[in-house]
């Protein structure tokens, strides 16, 4: 279970935020503007399609009960979108087949942070896999637009600006980004309080 938490640990805002916030910093100390503009984009709008997935179900019950997605798992989106870029740019200056098996090495540990959502019941699996399948997304454009740039800075650098926060990762304190979804969500439907997957797992009302 520790394994498990752990991974989950690592898919985190309070983890993967910061490491998202070292590829931008990685990109602007090598002066690479557009490039840096392109993460800020890509990364920026799916962190917005995954609060406004969960407002939408807080705050009006818009889900899918059949496959009891209530929103994308932001752990699973943030890890999916962060790991396969940052091994991309560390092995960036490296031969074909390092950078193949770095960036294949963030994709796994994506998917196993995925998975441990799944396993701590912190998401359902519909939630876990979109929520990684739209990280991934992110990763692969981003890549794809990056192969073009040549000027970047030493990968030292982001080894520099991610590595502390890995290492910390065990013992970081949870950032309450579901409460404050929650309460926006309920502020803007008028709620008391937000919808939960609890719901669709109570007993239906008999219809005689």
């Amino acid at each position: 279970m520790f394994w498990w938490h752990w991974l989950s640990v690592a898919g985190s805002l309070a983890v993967t935020g910061p490491i998202g916030v070292a590829i931008a910093v990685w990109l602007l100390a090598g002066k690479s503007w557009r490039l840096t503009w392109t993460w800020a984009l890509l990364f920026g709008g799916g962190m917005a399609l995954v609060v406004l997935t969960k407002l939408a179900f807080m705050g009006w019950a818009i889900g899918i009960e059949s496959v009891e997605f209530a929103g994308f798992s932001g752990h699973a989106m943030r890890a999916a979108a962060v790991y396969p870029v940052a091994a991309f740019l560390l092995t960036r200056s490296l031969p074909p087949l390092a950078q193949i098996l770095g960036s294949t090495a963030g994709v796994l540990l994506s998917v196993l942070i995925a998975m441990s959502r799944i396993h701590t019941e912190a998401h359902s699996p519909s939630e876990a896999w979109t929520g990684c399948i739209l990280g991934l997304l992110v990763a692969a454009a981003f890549i794809w637009y990056a192969n073009a740039e040549r000027q970047m800075a030493l990968s030292r650098v982001l080894v520099a600006l991610c590595l502390p926060v890995l290492l910390v990762a065990p013992r970081v304190q949870p950032i309450p980004a579901e409460m404050w979804i929650a309460k926006v969500a309920t502020y803007l439907s008028g709620r008391d309080h937000p919808y939960t997957r609890a719901m669709w797992r109570a007993p239906k009302p008999q219809v005689r």
